[in-house]
C-alpha cells in the first residue's frame, strides 16, 4: 500500500515553499524595479548621448542631410533655429538624464542642453530635448517613451519569475521523493495498528532508516510475544482439559442427580469458556489468503446448519475478492451471538458505499448506543440487556473485531427503531 501524501503535511510544505518563493520574489522585484529605473535612465542617456555627438559631427559635414540621416525608428532628430524645450525641466529624474549624458559624452558639458517629457496619446512618455549647436542653431531630439524598451531589468524580473516557479515545482517533487518512505511508514503503523504484520523497507534518510528498522524489530517482538502468549494458552488449555475430563467421568459416579448436573453444567462451562479463548487468541495472530468467492452461495452454504432459525435475503453475482476464513469466523460468531438473545435472525447481504456488508438483525433486547464501543472489549458483558443465564463469555463479538482489523474490514451496530440490534459486518477487500 502507498498512499498519497498526507494533504495536511503536503499542504503545510507547499505554504512552507511558497512563501518562501513569494519573498525571494518579491525581494527580487524591487530590487529589479531599482535597477529598471537606473537601467531606462543610462540606456536613455547613452542613446541621447551618441545622437548628439554623431549629429553634431554630421551637421558639421551636411547640414540638410542631418534631420533624415539621424532620425531612426526609436529616435527623431531635426535642426532649427529655435529649442523644442525652451528651458531644462525642473524634474530630478531629467536632471539625472542630463547629468550621465554629460557622463557619456564629457564634450557636451558646456553646451545648454534642455530635457523634458511628453505624453503620447495616454499610454506613455517621449523623452524630448534641444541642444544648442555651434552655430547657434538647436539640434532638438525626441527618444521614444522610456518605458517601452523592454530592458534586461524586465527580462531579468521574468526569468526571476520563471525560476521562482521551476525551483517551487522542483522542490514539492523532491519532497514528495523525500517523503515516500515517511508515507510508508505512515501506513506501516496503521496495518500494525490493526493487528497484522508487514515488512517495512529500511530506506530514505537515516533517520526514517532507523525508524522504519525499530519498527520491524518492534514487530517481531510483538509478533513473537503473541505466538508465545498463544503457544503458553494452549499449552495451558491442553493441561486443564485432562483433570476436566476426569472430572466429567467421575460425574457419572456421583449418585445425587442434582450435584452431577451442576458439576457437568460448570464442567462445560470452563471447556466452552476454554474454547472461545482460544478462538479469541487466535484471531489475533489468524493469517488468510485472499479468494474470489461468490457472497450469495457462500452464505447461504455457511448458514445452513441453523435451519429455520436464519433467513437470508442476498442478491446473485455478488462476487468479491475476500477472506474466506475470517468471514466465516465471524459470521459464525454473530449468528451464535443474535441467536443467544432472540429466537431468529435475518441476514441481508447488499452494497454499501462501495463495499459488499452482511448485516445480521435480530428482534432480541438490543443494545444501548452508550454500549456499542465498550462491547468491543474482551468479557463485556450488560446485565440489562443480556442476562447471565445466556451462554457466552462476552468473547464473541471482541473476536469478529478483533478479525476485521486484521483483514480491513468492519463491525458495526446500530438499533432499529422497531427494536432488536442489527449489526453491521462489512466484507474486508483481499488483493
Amino acid at each position: 500500500m502507498n498512499r498519497p501524501l498526507s494533504p495536511r503535511f503536503a499542504f503545510h510544505i507547499a505554504i512552507v515553499f511558497l512563501a518562501l518563493g513569494l519573498v525571494q520574489l518579491a525581494g527580487s522585484l524591487v530590487f529589479y524595479q531599482i535597477i529598471d529605473r537606473q537601467t531606462l535612465r543610462d540606456d536613455h542617456a547613452r542613446r541621447v548621448a551618441e545622437l548628439l555627438v554623431v549629429g553634431e559631427r554630421m551637421y558639421a559635414i551636411a547640414p540638410d542631410e542631418t534631420a533624415g540621416n539621424m532620425s531612426t525608428r526609436y529616435l527623431l532628430a531635426e535642426v532649427s533655429d529655435a529649442p523644442t524645450i525652451s528651458s531644462p525641466a525642473d524634474d530630478d529624474m531629467l536632471a539625472d538624464i542630463a547629468d550621465r549624458i554629460v557622463a557619456w559624452e564629457p564634450s557636451l558639458a558646456e553646451r545648454p542642453l534642455h530635457l523634458a517629457t511628453v505624453a503620447i496619446n495616454g499610454q506613455g512618455r517621449n523623452l524630448v530635448g534641444s541642444l544648442q549647436l555651434a552655430d547657434g542653431n538647436w539640434f532638438n531630439f525626441q527618444s521614444r517613451d522610456i518605458a517601452s524598451m523592454w530592458p534586461v531589468a524586465w527580462r531579468a524580473m521574468v526569468l526571476t519569475m520563471l525560476l521562482a516557479a521551476a525551483f517551487m515545482c522542483i522542490g514539492l517533487i523532491a519532497l514528495h521523493r523525500i517523503s515516500k518512505p515517511l508515507r510508508r511508514l505512515t501506513d506501516a503503523a496503521e496495518i500494525i495498528g490493526q493487528g497484522q504484520q508487514i515488512e517495512i523497507s529500511e530506506t530514505g534518510p537515516k533517520d526514517l532508516r532507523d525508524l522504519a528498522h525499530a519498527m520491524n524489530v518492534m514487530q517481531d517482538r510483538v509478533a513473537r510475544l503473541l505466538r508465545d502468549q498463544a503457544a503458553a494458552f494452549e499449552a495451558i488449555g491442553h493441561d486443564l482439559r485432562t483433570p476436566l475430563s476426569r472430572q466429567l467421568v467421575v460425574t457419572g459416579l456421583v449418585d445425587d442427580e442434582e450435584l452431577s448436573r451442576l458439576l457437568k453444567d460448570s464442567i462445560t462451562e470452563m471447556t466452552e469458556l476454554l474454547d472461545s479463548l482460544q478462538h479469541f487468541l487466535r484471531a489475533q495472530h489468524l493469517t488468510s489468503e485472499s479468494e474470489t468467492i461468490e457472497l450469495a452461495a457462500f452464505l447461504r452454504a455457511e448458514l445452513s446448519g441453523f435451519g429455520n432459525a436464519i433467513t437470508t435475503v442476498a442478491p446473485d453475482h455478488a462476487v468479491v475478492r475476500t477472506f474466506r476464513e475470517p468471514i466465516t469466523l465471524a459470521l459464525r460468531a454473530l449468528i451464535e451471538n443474535a441467536l443467544q438473545y432472540a429466537e431468529e435472525a435475518v441476514v441481508t447481504l447488499h452494497e454499501h458505499e462501495g463495499d459488499w456488508v452482511i448485516d445480521i438483525s435480530d428482534n432480541g433486547p438490543g443494545l444501548a448506543e452508550k454500549h456499542f464501543e465498550p462491547v468491543l472489549e474482551p468479557f463485556f458483558r450488560v446485565d440489562e440487556a443480556r442476562q447471565r443465564n445466556t451462554k457466552g463469555f462476552g468473547l464473541g463479538i471482541p473476536t469478529v473485531h478483533r478479525l476485521m482489523m486484521r483483514f480491513n474490514g468492519g463491525l458495526s451496530f446500530s438499533s432499529p427503531e422497531k427494536g432488536g440490534l442489527t449489526v453491521r459486518l462489512t466484507v474486508p477487500k483481499g488483493r
